[in-house]
């Protein structure tokens, strides 16, 4: 998605930033500015108040202890791409005047770099390594409002909430994994109000876009090299035999097709497999070696509403059960009614919001339901995998 510029053609940025300053101070003073804000500020400034966060000042910053970041840090896909992004955003011209900053799916400030000057006015603003940048925090500003609109935005000097960012511009783009389109953070562009530039959205989407082919790459990379230190390994075991990576996607499969993923192996713990039934995973270097562990192939689902939604899985002579979210097992449900058939993430969207607005979120959803279930689930469309049948006990608000 195009990032839209915060400053209209034809107009002189410093008048203009001042003509923002004072719609900023009109409306939350109560009266009406003769320039109107922007449908994406509007939206956010309201989000704001009923938070009830203040406008004229700084509102209370708080930063991760620096264990939590680094733990946040490694445990980050974004980490595969961040010295790319440097590189590329230290080349602009004016690099001098931008501070880069990329943050997590929480929009917590994972990275920051930039010239030692306005990194030192970031710091007097609590724009800090560790830091929430989110609406809820901070207020209006270009990586939460991001973040709530699942959508690029850029905001210049009045458009923000809090009096004391309307020194600056931000400009910001959520950065999703190319694989799941799960969220995984975004990156951000900041910096003096007066030295916003046209091309700096160009910039900001062109670093996601390269943040995405990265993280693919990368992706790919590592499944080569899994399927590279397997091949011996593979001709040497009779019958059907999966490799997966330690996220469950497979990097080959031999005598059996099953779809890109399977539920994120646990040494020790059974896993199910459609086409293969119950399989222990055996540990390899980078992955898994998954093979069948009984005779039985078909994989029997039973989710128990009852209570706290309950899945259990059998097959052949092996099982578990596992705790649901109600949204997992809500998705769960609609795909058993949906039959073979299954459901486009449109129709899924429709059936669990009402709309088919909610695309984004859908997609995460169902990316986090299959780390759990693997290829229980397949995609496009949505559905329950040939050889899973699945019985549902409804709860007491379902059976009246």
């Amino acid at each position: 998605m195009r990032v839209h510029g915060a400053l209209p053609p034809g107009r002189y940025l410093p008048d203009y930033a001042r003509d923002l300053v004072r719609m900023h101070d009109a409306v939350i003073a109560g009266s009406r500015p003769e320039l109107r804000p922007r449908d994406v500020v509007s939206r956010s400034w309201s989000r704001v108040q009923r938070l009830g966060l203040t406008a004229d000042g700084v509102n209370a910053r708080d930063c991760l202890p620096e264990g939590e970041l680094a733990r946040r840090r490694r445990e980050s896909p974004l980490r595969d791409v961040i010295s790319e992004l440097k590189q590329v955003f230290g080349a602009v011209s004016d690099a001098s005047h931008t501070l880069l900053v990329v943050t997590d799916a929480d929009g917590v400030i994972l990275w920051r770099d930039g010239a030692a000057a306005v990194r030192r006015r970031a710091d007097s603003l609590g724009f800090l390594e560790g830091a929430e940048w989110t609406e809820a925090k901070v207020g209006t500003n270009a990586i939460g409002t991001a973040l709530a609109e699942a959508a690029p935005v850029e905001l210049l000097a009045g458009e923000h909430f809090e009096q004391d960012q309307h020194p600056w511009y931000c400009t910001a783009s959520p950065v999703h994994d190319p694989r799941t389109g799960e969220l995984l953070g975004v990156i951000d562009v900041s910096g003096p109000a007066l030295t916003l530039h046209p091309a700096i959205g160009a910039l900001v989407e062109s670093g996601r876009r390269l943040a995405e082919s990265q993280l693919w790459r990368c992706h790919q990379l590592r499944l080569e090299r899994l399927r590279q230190a397997g091949e011996p390994l593979l001709a040497a075991v009779s019958g059907p035999a999966l490799l997966v990576d330690d996220n469950g996607w497979v990097a080959h499969s031999s005598g059996v097709a099953v779809g890109e993923r399977v539920a994120v192996p646990v040494a020790g713990q059974a896993v199910a497999v459609p086409g293969l039934g119950a399989c222990l995973p055996e540990r390899l270097p980078g992955g898994w070696l998954v093979r069948p562990s009984s005779p039985g192939r078909t994989v029997l689902l039973d989710l128990d509403l009852s209570r706290t939604p309950l899945l259990g899985m059998r097959a052949g002579d092996t099982g578990w059960r596992r705790r649901l979210t109600k949204r997992h097992a809500e998705i769960l449900v609609l795909l058993h009614t949906a039959g073979p058939a299954g459901l486009s993430a449109e129709a899924l969207s429709r059936a669990l919001f009402g709309d088919a607005e909610h695309l984004v979120t859908v997609r995460a959803e169902v990316s986090r339901l299959r780390r759990l279930l693997g290829a229980f689930v397949d995609t496009q469309p949505y559905r329950l995998a040939e050889g899973v049948r699945m019985m549902v006990h409804p709860g007491p608000e379902s059976a009246s």
